[in-house]
């Protein structure tokens, strides 16, 4: 564990500096190194994840087994979550990496903006979602057929995306509306809302209206969140029988694994030093939720999960019949 907080501490202090110093500065050769560096990691990661997430939906969609789980329902969804969410800014990231200026249009900036604080509130929702489907299964598991049935999961599904996408849609507009008519430089590697320090005064209540929609979308999932599997816990800790009890507990730790890296890296950027510092922690904190935890959720889900492993080597069984059917021909 110390091995892998160290790695991570090298990769983000270098990411850091890379951002935060301009080319000349460092000496151009360093320069070059250092963007070549974070290039190919970040390319290799980007498409790792694409990969990964790509292989869960194709899991979910022609696996006979998984397609008929509402949970597996959920998760082929929450994949295409998070390919988006990476698309939204890794690619653009890339790009910057092999262009020191960085330059990117008002329009271009504030869709990315719209688009990217949508996805995460999607992501809220989801994880909202996925909780209370795990509620359902054990606290209820006699109304769990009915309740979490296709039609009603496939609507649940629907909604998360609506509100995701509907919930920023004012904030952002009336941020777009303001005047930017001071420095037109970003310390930061994505549109977010570090573009209202960019915002010339007065603000009028779009900087509280985003604010006020954060601890809401974000309180309020994760209150909700934490409660389900909380009432899980206790009922399992209740039950008399072991190895379903066993069972379960594997199946939510997955679950609660996927939260905590979640809102632990969204709560990082409201702990964060002021100051000098805080564009720093920022960055860092970005770059962990927005590359690393959608590269690690597809391993967690895949690696203690028994039926998507299981799911996989059915797909893979299936792949060599099918090759060898096509040499024989």
């Amino acid at each position: 564990m110390e091995n892998w907080t160290s790695l991570l501490a090298l990769i983000a202090s270098t990411v850091i500096h890379c951002m935060m110093t301009a080319p000349s500065s460092l000496g151009l050769e360093d320069g070059k190194q250092k963007r070549f560096f974070l290039f190919i990691l970040f390319t290799v990661v980007y498409i790792s994840t694409l990969a990964e997430n790509a292989t869960i939906i194709l899991l979910v969609r022609v696996d006979a087994q998984l397609a008929e789980l509402p949970m597996y329902h959920f998760l082929g969804n929450f994949s295409l979550l998070e390919i988006c969410y990476v698309t939204t800014t890794m690619p653009r990231m890339l790009f910057d990496l092999t262009s020191p200026q960085g330059i990117i249009s008002f329009q271009a900036c504030f869709l990315q903006f719209y688009i990217f604080y949508s996805l995460g509130s999607t992501e809220d929702f989801f994880l909202s979602a996925m909780a209370l489907d795990r509620y359902l299964a054990i606290c209820h598991p006699l109304y769990y057929p009915t309740v979490m049935s296709s039609r009603n999961c496939s609507k649940l599904v629907a909604g998360c995306w609506m509100v995701g996408f509907l919930a920023y849609a004012v904030p952002i507009t009336l941020i777009s509306r303001l005047s930017f008519c001071g420095s037109n430089v970003s310390d930061h590697f994505l549109c977010d809302q570090g573009l209202l320090t960019l915002a010339c005064p007065p603000l009028g209540n779009a900087p509280l209206i985003l604010f006020s929609m954060n601890i809401f979308i974000i309180l309020g999932n994760l209150i909700f969140v934490t409660i389900s599997y909380g009432v899980i816990i206790v009922t399992l800790i209740k039950s008399s029988n072991q190895s379903s009890r066993k069972k379960a507990f594997s199946t939510i730790s997955i679950h609660i694994m996927v939260v905590t890296l979640f809102y632990g890296s969204v709560a990082g950027l409201y702990v964060a030093p002021s100051g000098e510092d805080q564009s720093c922690a920022a960055k860092i904190v970005t770059i962990f939720y927005t590359a690393v935890t959608p590269f690690l959720n597809p391993m967690i889900y895949c690696l203690r999960n028994n039926q998507i492993k299981e799911a996989l080597g059915r797909l893979l069984r299936w792949m060599e019949q099918w090759l060898r059917k096509k040499i024989t021909l």
